[in-house]
């Protein structure tokens, strides 16, 4: 249910942690988790479900989360379900995933907005169902 590989833990179905999760290299979430998680990578399985807030360098959301999200790469699966704000450098969001929250773009590693950013205002969405198409 619980184990490393070079780098990685696998949290298994079936197990249910309560309290703050802290890894180095990539967490795979198959169970649930109610506390913080902070690692470098992260995938959240259809089956799984986290309450609390989530700090990665990538995030891979096909289950549920409610919490913030603050990462670099944060992509929502077609079976997310996400409530929460997320912070993220870039964001994907696929056809059929549920989002509910805020989303506004990180500041570049230098500290300065993208280029991009800085000739428009953030951008932020605001939506309750991303499937709606």
């Amino acid at each position: 249910m619980f184990g490393s590989r070079s780098g990685r833990t696998v949290i298994g179905d079936g197990l249910k942690i309560v309290g703050n999760v802290t890894a180095e290299g990539l967490i795979e979430v198959n169970g649930q988790i109610e506390g913080d998680l902070q690692c470098t990578s992260l995938i959240v399985s259809p089956k799984a479900q986290i309450v609390g807030s989530i700090t990665a360098e990538r995030v891979v959301v096909n289950g549920r989360v409610e919490g913030p999200i603050q990462g670099g790469d944060v992509v929502l699966k077609s079976q997310a379900h996400v409530v929460g704000d997320i912070r993220h450098q870039s964001l994907t969001i696929e056809k059929g995933a549920y989002f509910d929250g805020r989303a506004s773009q990180a500041h570049g590693a230098n500290g300065q907005q993208p280029e991009r950013a800085t000739k428009k205002p953030p951008s932020e969405i605001r939506a309750t169902d991303v499937a709606a198409e």
